[in-house]
C-alpha cells in the first residue's frame, strides 16, 4: 500500500520499499522524496477507497461468453425478442447451427 500511496502522489515516482516498511523507502533515479507524513495521509485515503469498493471485489459475474449464451437462450424461447434483436439472434443462431454440440 505504501507504493500505491506514493504513486497516487507522484505517478512518475521511482521507488522501492523494503518489507512494506515506510521507514525503508529507497528513492531511485532522482525521484524527489515525499515526506513520510504525506505518504501516511495518502495511505489512509487509499485504504478508504479500497474499503469503499468492496462490493466491486464481491461481484463475480459469469464470463462474457456465458452471459451471451444466457441471453441467446432467453431469446431463443421468445419470438418477440428474436424479432426485436434479429441481427444478434440470427448471427448467433447461424454459428450454433453450423457447429452444434455433439
Amino acid at each position: 500500500m505504501i507504493i500505491k500511496a506514493i504513486l497516487k502522489i507522484d505517478p512518475n515516482a521511482q521507488v522501492s520499499v523494503n518489507a512494506d516498511d515506510i521507514n525503508q523507502i529507497t528513492w531511485h533515479n532522482g525521484t524527489t522524496p515525499i515526506p513520510k507524513a504525506d505518504i501516511e495521509a495518502k495511505m489512509v485515503e487509499v485504504q478508504a477507497e479500497y474499503d469503499a469498493n468492496q462490493y466491486q471485489r464481491d461481484r463475480v459475474y459469469p464470463s462474457i461468453g456465458d452471459q451471451l449464451d444466457m441471453l441467446w437462450h432467453t431469446m431463443d424461447k421468445d419470438m418477440e425478442l428474436q424479432n426485436k434483436f434479429y441481427d444478434f439472434y440470427q448471427t448467433i443462431k447461424k454459428v450454433k447451427v453450423a457447429h452444434p454440440k455433439k
